[in-house]
Parts: structure tokens; sequence; C-alpha cells
């Protein structure tokens, strides 16, 4: 696993929203929150394409543990 600069990291924001961005070392990706995106880092090179971004879905932490009623 090749790792990305430091220096890069700091500079980089998500090109759709402009915000900041985390970095996921395990999944080699760079987290939008903001955006719900992750972008894919290969070969230590962020993609930082919206198009090749990896959707990420928010967890609900409302009603998320409660079992839903169905009407009979």
């Amino acid at each position: 696993m090749t790792e990305v600069d430091p220096c890069l990291l700091k500079i980089l924001v998500c090109p759709v929203t402009k915000g900041p961005l985390e970095y996921d070392r395990k999944a080699q990706e760079l987290i939008s929150c903001s955006a719900g995106l992750a972008y894919p880092i290969r070969n230590g090179i962020p993609i930082m394409l919206a198009d090749e971004a990896r959707i990420i879905e928010e967890k609900k932490a409302t009603n998320s543990s409660k079992p839903k009623k169905t009407p009979r």
C-alpha cells in the first residue's frame, strides 16, 4: 500500500463542496462527509473526480434500533 503525501492531504478539498476531507487509511479513501462521497486513492494518488467517488450512506441514529411495526 502506497502512502499519500501528508502535505497533499492538508491542501486537498472536496471538488463538489470545497469542504474538508477525512483520510481513511485502511480503505484508502478520502471522505467528504458534506458531499457523502468517498474518493479512492490508487497507488498513492487521490482520484478527485466525482464520477469516480463512491457514495457513502449516512447512518441514521434515530429509529435504527427500534423494530418497525407492520399494520394489521
